[in-house]
């Protein structure tokens, strides 16, 4: 892993992820992808469940996941993170590396936008929460 992150966390695969071939189902990469979203929002001090209660929820608006390489059970993987503003969105830009291999098992991109009160908004508070970890300035 050479590429810089803003954040990184590092997790290891349960057996009831894998499929009855042995290797993660594709399903389970999606979970991953959003616990490390979560721990992230934490890690700077923020909570889904607080925003939720102040009116303002991030919901994301599209996935995309390329896999590269399988994941096995036991595995110990690393999911990193960056992020870009484009327009009324927040993109996370994010990879999935074995640990072991140090090699990319798949990279997600996930589009969030915010409502705030059930109303689609243009994401202003993003700028407030990610201004220091935009890789762009969208």
């Amino acid at each position: 892993m050479t590429k810089e992150y803003t954040y990184s966390i590092e997790m290891k695969v349960r057996d009831y992820e894998c499929d009855i071939q042995g290797v993660v189902n594709n399903a389970n990469y999606q979970h991953y992808l959003e616990h490390a979203r979560h721990e992230f929002l934490e890690s700077i001090g923020g909570s889904f469940s607080n925003l939720h209660n102040q009116g303002i929820d991030f919901m994301v608006s599209r996935i995309a996941i390329e896999y590269k390489l399988p994941l096995r059970g036991g595995d110990a993987f690393i999911v990193s993170i960056n992020m870009e503003r484009r327009g009324a969105k927040l993109v996370f830009l994010q990879d999935i590396y074995n640990k072991a291999t140090g090699k990319i098992s798949a990279k997600g991109e996930v589009d969030v936008v915010c409502l705030k009160d059930g109303r689609l908004t243009r994401g202003e508070i993003f700028n407030e929460m990610f201004k220091d970890y935009f890789t762009n300035n969208g």
